[in-house]
Parts: structure tokens; C-alpha cells; sequence
């Protein structure tokens, strides 16, 4: 089991408040990613979780059992970290082993789940390697399997990925996703990259200077963001906001439209602009066009869309897709 439920956690750095009165729930097995930009408090958060931090206010429940005031090594959980934190004289064998060894785990133990670990992350083929013989991403699998091998009630991953080239990158998110359904075992990952938390989360948390701005599946987010802070940090390309007489018009202080939900045509359409770069990436086209009494926007365009530069083509907004947003940045429902 490894349900984790903050109730009115807290954190304050001497007079700062960085994290102020916080309520969630977490459910067993869940994928749950903490995402903002850099400061929003989430790695904060996840520290709290971990125990690494002290709590200023509030507690921290483990499966119905409050361990806010327990040390780390006491809660059941496992981290791991943007550094891989190896020993660089150990193999991947004995790096994987080592918390079990400081267990006190019998040795024919030990060699069964380091076994296992390395089958599941598959760095059987490496397990007499030492970490300077490995790539970035078969480090960051033998940081995983380090906190496999302790069967964690949960796993708190801080930013795991943010080391790694944009392939690499890539390829981990499949892996540690593959391993969540695995090993069905909750996972609280935190990162500033929303593409992550898009293809890797059952639950997204956006949190904006400490507090929580939306909680809800990757899809929720995307089609219903409840403020103008969610909508713009999810999706990507970012959402184009328009205000002044344009939004005005459909009754908002703010519109926002996403790339993908503006129909393009050579032949005008509800707003006329002039086409700037074009980033051509095979199937899809992102166009960024200078519209009239509006500004830049950017549409998606199909990869075959005869635009080029200094083009004039018409962009109409799908309303139904439209997003509103008063004065306050809350949607307008």
C-alpha cells in the first residue's frame, strides 16, 4: 500500500512562507506528477514527503499512519534524485545492493532482488560494469533499481531526467512509465517539464508559488484548465491568449486558444496575419503568424500546409475549444 495524504502541510523558511496551508491526496498506485516552473515549491513538496525537510504546520499520513514527525528512513519510501549519487568503485551490481547490505540482509537475499532489479531495468548485461563505463541513462536505471531492491511502499523520483540529452530523455519516460505498471507501485514525480507530466501522470498537480493551481488527469487539464497560470503552462505548444476588444467581444477578459484548435486558409478567415518562422517537423507545421490588431500567434498547421514566409492566410478560432478567463485569471464557465 502507499496512499499519501497531506492535511494543511506547511513551510516556512525562517519568516518566508514558501509552501503555505496545502491539502492532497495521493491513492495507492497512482502516477502522480508535481509540475511548475522553477520556485513553485515542488521539489519542496516532495522533500516534505520524503521527511527531508521538517514541516512548519500540518501533518503528512503514509496509509492512514502519520510519520510527519518520523526521520526518513523510516516511512517506507524511496527517492531518487536528479544525481545518480553512485559509487563510482562499486559495480552496477553492488550499487544496486548496497542499502540492502546496510540492511543487514542475508547475502543469498540480497543477490535475488538485485537479480530481479536488473531483469526488470534491464542491466543484466551491465551488472559487472562500474557507473563510468555506463551511459547517463543506464546510471539514472541503476539509481532505480537501488530503490527497487528496498520495495518501497513509494517513490519519490526529483526531476530524474533533467540530466539527460532530449533522446535519452525520451526514452526514460517510456521505461519508468513501463515500470509504474510493472511494479503498480505509487509514484510522485516531480519535474518543470510539462510534456512529461503530460505522457507520464494519471493525476497532475500545477503548483504556482507553493500553492496547488489544479489537480486532475493530464487530459482535464488540457480541455479544462481552471485559470489563465494552468492554461498557459499546459500544452505545446503554449496557448495563445488574446485580450482588449478581441476577447471582449466573446464576453472575457482573456481568450485563449491553442495552436491546434485554429483552422487555417489561404483564402481568410475571421483574422487575417502574415506568416513569420514556420518550424516544420515532418506531420506537423507550427506557424507563427503576425495577426492583425492581435499579435503573434501560433497555429498547427498540417505538414503539407502550402504556407511560407510573408504569406497572408486567414486563422478562425474554434469556439467551441475557446477558453475564457475573467479579470482574476479564473475560466469563465
Amino acid at each position: 500500500m502507499g496512499s499519501i495524504t497531506l492535511k494543511g502541510v506547511t513551510k516556512r523558511f525562517d519568516e518566508v512562507e514558501v509552501i503555505p496551508p496545502l491539502d492532497l491526496v495521493i491513492e495507492d498506485g497512482e502516477f502522480v506528477v508535481f509540475v511548475g516552473p522553477s520556485g513553485c515549491g515542488k521539489s519542496t513538496l516532495l522533500r516534505l514527503i520524503a521527511g527531508l525537510e521538517d514541516v512548519s504546520a500540518g501533518s503528512i499520513e503514509l496509509d492512514g499512519q502519520d510519520v510527519t514527525g518520523l526521520p526518513p528512513a523510516r516511512r517506507g519510501l524511496a527517492m531518487v534524485f536528479q544525481s545518480y549519487a553512485l559509487y563510482p568503485h562499486m559495480t552496477v551490481r553492488k550499487n544496486i545492493a548496497f542499502p540492502l547490505k546496510m540492511a543487514g540482509m542475508e547475502p543469498a537475499a540480497i543477490d535475488r532482488k538485485v537479480e530481479e532489479a536488473a531483469k526488470v531495468l534491464n542491466l543484466g548485461e551491465y551488472i559487472e560494469r562500474r557507473p563510468g563505463q555506463l551511459s547517463g541513462g543506464q546510471r539514472q536505471r541503476v539509481a532505480i533499481g537501488r530503490a527497487i531492491v528496498r520495495e518501497p511502499s513509494a517513490f519519490l523520483f526529483d526531476e530524474p531526467l533533467s540530466n539527460l540529452d532530449a533522446a535519452l530523455r525520451g526514452t526514460m519516460r517510456l521505461e519508468i512509465s513501463e515500470l509504474h505498471n510493472t511494479l503498480k507501485t505509487t509514484m510522485v514525480y516531480v519535474t518543470h517539464d510539462q510534456v512529461e507530466a503530460m505522457t507520464m501522470a494519471d493525476k497532475i498537480v500545477v503548483l504556482n508559488r507553493g500553492n496547488i493551481e489544479q489537480v486532475g488527469s493530464p487530459l482535464e487539464l488540457y480541455r479544462n484548465p481552471r485559470s489563465l497560470f494552468v492554461a498557459g503552462f499546459i500544452g505545446s505548444p503554449t496557448m495563445n491568449m488574446v485580450g482588449g476588444e478581441t476577447a471582449a467581444k466573446y464576453g472575457a477578459e482573456t481568450i485563449g486558444v491553442r495552436p491546434e484548435h485554429l483552422n487555417l486558409s489561404m483564402d481568410g478567415g475571421e483574422w487575417s496575419g502574415k506568416v513569420g518562422v514556420s518550424e516544420h517537423l515532418g506531420s506537423d507545421t507550427f506557424l507563427h503568424v503576425e495577426v492583425d490588431g492581435i499579435g503573434t500567434m501560433t497555429a498547427r498547421a498540417d505538414g503539407e500546409f502550402p504556407a511560407h514566409h510573408g504569406d497572408r492566410i486567414g486563422l478562425t478560432p474554434d469556439v467551441a475549444r475557446m477558453h475564457r478567463f475573467d479579470a482574476s485569471g479564473a475560466a469563465i464557465s
